[in-house]
């Protein structure tokens, strides 16, 4: 009885460590008007294996409401080109990419920060070099641990490893 309330609680500290976050553009991080433009987020540690892809804007003179620019997207692809088809928007501050629910645009599952749409010939953004494929920045070798599993250990979400060793009888009740 022990071992099973202990899994359950392991599966929810899972999921509630388990988050997508939109990691460009940001506030240093803009979008060009009427050119491609690239949309990153965390794919690795979303719990959600799809959603509606919508911008919206502070400012009601720029945009009502969010629109749709995407209707579904899959989670793993980790980010998106979005060509200037899918968002001709004005050049503008205020802007927010937001993953909503593909049933219900009102759940919304994460909101970028704001940024803003430079006019088109603008520049964009310097790159950083320690920036990862799934948009996130740091150091490009994993740290190192001395517990066993370690290496594996930093791809496993807090909560997630605990889970898996009282699934697999690791961890005695």
């Amino acid at each position: 009885m022990l071992t099973r309330f202990l899994v359950a609680a392991a599966a929810l500290v899972s999921a509630a460590s388990a988050q997508l976050t939109i990691t460009n553009p940001s506030s240093d991080s803009w979008w060009v008007a009427q050119s491609s433009n690239t949309l990153a987020w965390t794919c690795n540690t979303s719990p959600y294996s799809n959603f509606t892809i919508l911008l919206a804007n502070s400012n009601p003179s720029v945009l009502v409401q969010p629109i749709a620019i995407i209707a579904i997207q899959e989670n793993y692809d980790c980010s998106e080109t979005i060509t200037q088809q899918q968002s001709t928007q004005p050049a503008a501050t205020g802007y927010t990419v937001l993953f909503a629910n593909p049933l219900n645009s009102t759940d919304v599952y994460a909101t970028s920060e704001t940024f803003e749409i430079k006019a088109l010939g603008s520049s964009y953004p310097a790159t950083s070099s320690s920036s990862s494929p799934s948009g996130t920045s740091g150091s490009s070798s994993p740290s190192s641990t001395s517990t066993t599993g370690g290496a594996l250990a930093q791809y496993i979400p807090a909560g997630a490893g605990m889970a898996l060793a009282l699934a697999m009888g690791l961890v005695v009740a």
